[in-house]
C-alpha cells in the first residue's frame, strides 16, 4: 500500500494538475473571444461617420466587416475632435490597445498599417444651382469674387493659400469642434452667407438630400501652374503598425465584400472618385 505522506502528494499533485488544467482552458478560451472580437476604435458624437447608436458610416462598414470576419462587435469611444484631436484619439484608443481597428483612414497613413482601400473619394465645390458659377477647379477666376468657405487643416486651405485666397476665406473646425455637424457648411451656402465651400464628399453627402438646390463639383487634382495638388483620396481600415494578421483579414474582406461596402456607402451618399484624371470624372 502507499504510505500516507506519499497518497497525500500524489492527491495533491492530482488537484494541482486539475487546477492548472482549468487555467489553461480558460486562458485558452479568453484567447479565442479576443481573437473573435472585432474591436473598433470610434468617435461616439460625429454623424455621418460615427456614433454611440450605431448610425453612423463608419458604424455599418464594421457591422459588414463583423459580420463577414463571423466576429462579435465591440467598441472602445473616443472623441477625435477637441484637445489632442486625432493624435490623441490614437494614443487613448488603438495605441492603448484598448481595441484594434478605425474604420475610415487615409490610405498608407503614416502612424498606422493601412488595409487596401476599399473607397475613393475627393473634395468637392458646393454652391447654389441657380447660380451656375463656371467652377471647374482651384484656378476658376470667379473663385476670387465670391464667399467662400472651407474646412481647417485640410489641403483646400493649402490650395486657397497658394492663391492668396485664404485671407478672405472662412475656415469651418468641423473636424475638431465635438457636436458641431459637417451640415452647417452646406446650411451656409443655402441661406447665401457662403458662395461655395469646399469640403471633403464623404462629410456633406449624407446631408445633400436636404439641399437639392445645391450643385456638387469634384475638385480635380490639377494645377494651372506648379505641381499638381491632390484632392481626391483613397480611404482604409487602420489597425496598429506590425499587426499584419489582422490587416490581412480586413484585406480579404475589403476583397470579397465590395458589393456590401458599396451599398453601405450608397446609403450615405458618398460618390466615388478616380484620382489623378482631369476633372476627376465619378465611376
Amino acid at each position: 500500500m502507499l504510505g500516507r505522506p506519499l497518497m497525500k502528494r500524489l492527491a495533491n499533485w492530482i488537484i494541482f494538475s486539475w487546477v492548472a488544467l482549468l487555467a489553461i482552458g480558460a486562458m485558452l478560451g479568453a484567447a479565442q473571444l479576443h481573437a473573435q472580437t472585432l474591436r473598433v476604435c470610434a468617435d461616439p458624437n460625429y454623424l455621418p461617420f460615427s456614433n454611440q447608436s450605431g448610425q453612423g458610416l463608419e458604424n455599418k462598414l464594421a457591422d459588414v466587416t463583423a459580420k463577414a470576419l463571423g466576429y462579435k462587435l465591440e467598441y472602445t469611444w473616443a472623441s477625435y475632435r477637441g484637445p489632442g484631436g486625432f493624435d490623441g484619439f490614437l494614443y487613448h484608443t488603438l495605441n492603448a490597445k484598448k481595441c484594434d481597428v478605425i474604420m475610415e483612414i487615409p490610405y498608407g497613413y503614416a502612424q498606422l498599417l493601412s488595409t487596401e482601400p476599399y473607397y475613393v473619394s475627393s473634395y468637392v465645390f458646393v454652391y447654389k444651382k441657380s447660380k451656375d458659377y463656371d467652377i471647374h477647379s482651384m484656378d476658376s477666376p470667379i473663385l476670387r469674387k465670391l464667399k467662400i468657405g472651407f474646412e481647417s487643416e485640410t489641403p483646400p486651405e493649402m490650395g486657397l493659400k497658394i492663391r492668396g485666397l485664404v485671407q478672405a476665406a472662412t475656415p469651418f473646425q468641423v473636424g475638431e469642434r465635438a457636436g458641431e455637424s459637417p451640415s452647417v457648411m452646406l446650411a451656409q451656402v443655402q441661406d447665401g452667407t457662403l458662395d461655395v465651400v469646399i469640403t471633403w464628399e464623404p462629410a456633406v453627402g449624407y446631408f445633400l438630400p436636404r439641399y437639392p438646390d445645391l450643385e456638387v463639383v469634384a475638385v480635380p487634382n490639377e494645377r494651372a501652374l506648379g505641381a499638381p495638388e491632390q484632392y481626391a483620396f483613397p480611404v482604409a481600415m487602420g489597425v496598429r503598425a506590425g499587426d499584419e494578421a489582422l490587416k490581412k483579414r480586413l484585406d480579404e474582406v475589403v476583397s470579397k465584400h465590395q458589393s456590401q461596402i458599396a451599398a453601405v456607402l450608397a446609403d450615405f451618399g458618398v460618390k466615388l472618385y478616380k484620382p489623378n484624371i482631369p476633372g476627376v470624372g465619378s465611376y
